[in-house]
């Protein structure tokens, strides 16, 4: 590093506008991406020992968390593939790093290409995770809590069901989410080391109804704290051996391979959780594949039961033990642990994500040209060149990607600026073969009007805001166009081979449960298009009275009754008619009722649609706490008369008590901060953003007359 002073100081606008490459000169990268923020933060890479940065005369300090020195730059050269830079570490003279400059763009990371983060807004705020699982989940806690000091990871051993404590180590309050990894080794037991059972007829047959029963009481000892508390809970299963285990090659495969008994076993940890209240599977089979299990898994070292992360026994370092010294590990098995760990963390953020509908998509808007197919319909789908322009690949990807995305209940539209009557004429002969038609989508704007009017159009259409929708164009004009009118509009489409990933990869447009009203989503929005036409035909008053409006409620009296995870998804994704925009944890919704609150979900139908379960109530004592509802049914005095029922309901339990409600005001729920005005509830106090409304005990309630009101026994 003697010659490497050939370049100028390095300045603050090349470190900023660079990726790097972060290691030790002549090994593998620490970090195959490293960057430098204007904040003055190191961005891309997560350790307390790199976390500020800053330029001193020319010279580059990385601090520590803690203020301290971690590096400092002893040396820039000019290479074939950049910049280089040399670092130093001021309390270890003999530790040399790098930064080597990548030219090139790098392939995507094995964590952000199994959770892709495009469509993210809003951070990820995980206080405090409580980590259950055997010496592979004390990995965890280690490599976890080095990466991201400000949360705070607790870790239980759990490699017998008798270890489970009967308390965390602090409140289960306290904690974000839990994560249960059960030890595969307690799980098989030790029979599984002499591998001449498994040619005794029954062996195999045996080992599974065993381990079937040690999983079933693990988790029953490990979920106790899910239970009493509804926390957020990711169980993990098992990394599957990399090499078949059988002892012929006939039975591969087969019941008489102890792979396809792990297999079998990972299927009973998916099925046993499957009905359980606020518990998801942590596929981290998948997880290691991705990376590589080569990388990962120690099964080529280990018992097959270990099923663990490779790592270097430091005892065999010792000189004393063997005549010939035995390499570092990495040397032939390379390692991929930071990789592991990564990805496994992101699959932590994203199942958090998912379960707390954070920035979840409602809808995605298509163009067509060079997006839903290759080329221009207009240049090249003529007559003589119909069947020459090749639809494999991203083309039909995304055609099945759309059917998926209906599926879980997010609304599909199209917005070209195209003919139409060209697109309906043409559609069979470019969409080919015919996986996806124009009828699957909700909406349909092909015109040559300016795109940003036409997604509002959808939009309003929708009862969505543009916050949840994300446009899919293949055109950085129209894409920059859209997000400058429509700022809060997620917009993709640059790189078509990352458009079906994204789409259906990332936690955003996933969801938690898939319930009744997301099922029926598709229909209830074409309904309700249908509803607004005639809506303009007729007066207001003979409009609501045509309608033929009912209204049923039914109490959620608890997380596991059946309505209850259409609530939770109803009161974190809507943003308009909610009248505090508060979020709810399935585990907040515990406490809630623990605390004596209670919950009264309304189901609304009409002569156009049976909308399904679209408001709930909130209250606690006589005061109604929130109020949250589809805009499907707006402008159908259906929130007014639902707050006369719940009214009339709090009058009877407090006879003596005036009604209170509270409101804050959020930028998004205009629509609702006059509903209980309407009611005839007056103000009473105001706290910044914060409003409280009172109704006295006799004043008269304002219940409109076209619903009738039916009830519903909780399920």
């Amino acid at each position: 590093m003697d010659a490497m002073n050939s370049t100028p100081d390095i300045t603050a606008e090349k470190l900023i506008n660079t990726t790097w490459a972060f290691g030790m000169p002549g090994r593998r990268p620490n970090a195959a991406k490293f960057g430098f923020t204007a904040s003055g933060r190191i961005a891309l890479y997560a350790s307390p020992n790199e976390v500020f940065w800053g330029l001193q005369g020319g010279v580059l300090h990385i601090y520590r968390t803690d203020g301290s020195v971690m590096w400092r730059s002893a040396g820039r050269e000019m290479g074939a593939e950049g910049v280089r830079i040399a670092l130093k570490c001021p309390f270890d003279p003999g530790l040399d790093y790098q930064l080597i400059e990548l030219a090139q763009p790098q392939a995507i990371s094995d964590a952000d290409f199994l959770v892709p983060k495009d469509l993210r807004v809003t951070p990820t705020q995980l206080q405090r995770l409580l980590l259950v699982g055997s010496c592979l989940t004390g990995f965890y806690k280690s490599d976890f809590a080095a990466r991201f000091p400000d949360i705070v990871f607790d870790h239980v051993l759990f490699n017998f069901v008798r270890e489970m404590p009967a308390q965390p180590p602090v409140p289960i309050s306290e904690y974000s989410l839990m994560l249960i990894q059960l030890p595969l080794r307690f799980v098989l037991t030790d029979r599984v080391v002499w591998a001449v059972q498994l040619n005794e007829a029954g062996f195999l047959d045996g080992l599974l109804d065993d381990a079937r029963t040690i999983i079933d009481a693990m988790l029953d000892a490990a979920l106790r704290f899910n239970r009493t508390s509804g926390i957020l809970t990711l169980v993990s299963n098992f990394i599957v051996p990399q090499m078949p285990i059988a002892t012929h090659a006939k039975a591969i495969g087969t019941e008489g391979d102890l792979v396809a008994l792990i297999r079998r076993l990972n299927d009973h940890i998916a099925r046993a959780i499957a009905g359980l209240n606020n518990v998801f599977l942590l596929d981290a089979d998948a997880v290691a594949a991705s990376v590589g299990k080569r990388y990962v898994l120690d099964d080529m070292i280990h018992i097959y039961a270990h099923n663990s992360v490779i790592e270097d026994l430091r005892v065999d370092f010792n000189t004393d033990l063997r005549g010939e010294p035995v390499p570092e590990i990495e040397t032939f098995y390379p390692p991929k642990k930071d990789e592991f760990y990564t990805a496994m963390f992101d699959q932590i953020v994203a199942l958090y994500r998912i379960a707390n509908q954070i920035d979840q998509v409602k809808a995605v808007i298509f163009d067509l040209d060079n997006t839903l197919w290759r080329g221009q319909i207009a240049e090249h789908y003529g007559a003589d060149r119909g069947g020459r322009v090749e639809r494999d690949g991203w083309p039909m990807g995304l055609w099945e990607a759309i059917h998926h995305l209906r599926a879980r209940g997010i609304l599909v539209a199209i917005c070209s600026k195209n003919d139409l009557r060209s697109v309906q004429d043409k559609w069979d002969v470019v969409v080919d073969p015919l996986f996806v038609k124009l009828s699957d989508f909700v909406s349909v704007k092909i015109n040559w009007r300016d795109k940003s009017e036409n997604i509002l159009e959808i939009c309003q259409a929708f009862g969505i805001r543009p916050k949840s929708v994300v446009l899919v164009d293949d055109n950085p004009v129209e894409r920059a166009a859209a997000k400058a009118a429509l700022p809060d509009l997620r917009v993709i489409g640059a790189n078509p081979y990352l458009v079906r990933r994204i789409l259906l990869w990332a936690p955003e447009t996933r969801v938690a449960h898939l319930t009744d009203e997301s099922g029926r989503r598709e229909d209830m929005v074409r309904n309700q298009m249908v509803r607004e036409e005639t809506r303009g035909s007729l007066t207001r008053a003979e409009f609501l009275g045509s309608l033929g409006s009912i209204v049923t409620f039914v109490p959620i009296l608890d997380t596991d009754q059946k309505e209850f995870s259409r609530v939770l998804e109803l009161v974190n994704k809507t943003n308009q008619f909610n009248t505090t925009g508060k979020r709810w944890t399935n585990a907040e919704m515990a406490a809630f009722f623990a605390g004596g609150g209670r919950i009264a979900a309304f189901r609304a139908k009409d002569k156009f649609a049976d909308y399904g379960l679209i408001g709930t109530l909130f209250a606690s004592g006589p005061e109604i706490v929130q109020f949250v509802m589809s805009c499907r049914v707006l402008g159908m005095e259906i929130e007014q008369f639902a707050v006369a029922k719940a009214i009339a309901q709090l009058r009877s339990e407090h006879p003596r008590a005036a009604t209170v409600a509270c409101l804050r005001e959020t930028e998004d729920n205009m629509v609702c901060r006059d509903v209980f005005a309407k009611a005839g509830f007056r103000l009473v106090g105001r706290d910044g953003a914060e409003l409280r409304f009172e109704l006295g005990s006799a004043d008269p309630i304002r219940e409109p007359s076209h619903i009738r009101v039916e009830f519903q026994a909780p399920s």
